[in-house]
């Protein structure tokens, strides 16, 4: 990679990213992985990508709505259960969900196999949201649903108390 290529700030000239297989920054969250591809800092912020695995069984964060971007989900394997509002929508391989600003959503995996899909954040305003969750479950301490409420309040998402 060059350094014109690392660099954060967009260019006159600018170079192609590239993050290859096993590359991009992990996050931890209990046990879901994610790898984020692209940050944003290479589209002017205007997009961000990241690769998640669920493992079997896996619970997703509390139904909730994020008031200034759009959360694009595409499932590449096994079975992601999407909640939006009151109605579930059991997604496999191939599925794509688009998620726009103020509808409640919340995703799991519910079968016996791990998931793995691709998120889209427009923009990417939500990658520092999944770093400050990781930070806060840092030293195994317990994610209490008042810090996670408090964590996705500073990135424009609340939690969906109602399907509405």
């Amino acid at each position: 990679m060059t350094e014109q290529a690392k660099t954060t700030e967009p260019q006159d000239d600018p170079a192609v990213w590239v993050v290859g297989p096993g590359e991009g920054e992990e996050i931890v969250l209990g046990s879901t992985r994610m790898r984020v591809l692209e940050d944003g800092s290479h589209t002017g912020h205007r997009l961000a990508i990241a690769e998640s695995v669920l493992a079997p069984h896996t619970q997703g964060p509390p139904q909730h709505r994020h008031a200034r971007h759009d959360e694009g989900f595409y499932v590449l394997s096994g079975t992601v259960r999407f909640t939006v509002g009151d109605e579930d929508h059991d997604a496999t391989a191939g599925t794509f969900v688009m998620v726009p600003p103020g509808t409640p959503h919340t995703f799991a995996n519910p079968t016996g196999a791990p998931a793995v899909m691709l998120s889209t954040f427009t923009p990417d305003l939500y990658v520092q949201y999944f770093r400050d969750l990781q930070e806060a479950l840092a030293d195994g301490r317990p994610l209490t649903p008042q810090a996670n409420t408090d964590t996705m309040s500073r990135y424009a998402t609340e939690p969906a108390t109602d399907p509405a």
